[in-house]
């Protein structure tokens, strides 16, 4: 059974960083494209970063060169490192695994951000 824990979230000032951690139990991890999606209140979720088997990153258009997204396969563990925190970034965030041939993705339960003076 595949679980995805998110950690890292909390309250932050604009202007300020924080980094989110998403550990993966089982096996898929490193055959898995790894992504953070969130949520706002009374918004859809949105893709925020993916980071591919072979480490290439895409992101959105509201964080690129503000955020970035890494993989520690050692660790089973994926990254999102956010500065220049802004209000807007305020929501849920998830973490998504993707098997690369098994198919099916994974969802963790989320990590709330709060960018907030």
């Amino acid at each position: 059974q595949v679980q995805l824990v998110e950690s890292g979230g909390g309250l932050v000032q604009p202007g300020g960083s924080l980094r989110l951690s998403c550990a993966a139990s089982g096996n898929i991890f490193r055959r898995s494209a790894m992504g953070w999606y969130r949520q706002a209140p009374g918004k859809q979720r949105e893709l925020v970063a993916v980071i591919t088997v072979g480490s290439s990153t895409n992101y959105a258009d509201s964080v690129k060169g503000r955020f970035t997204i890494s993989r520690d396969n050692a660790k089973n563990t994926v990254y999102l490192q956010m500065n220049s925190l802004k209000p807007e970034d305020t929501a849920v965030y998830y973490c998504n695994a993707r098997p690369l041939l098994a198919g099916g993705e994974y969802w963790g339960k989320g990590t709330l951000v709060t960018v907030s003076s």
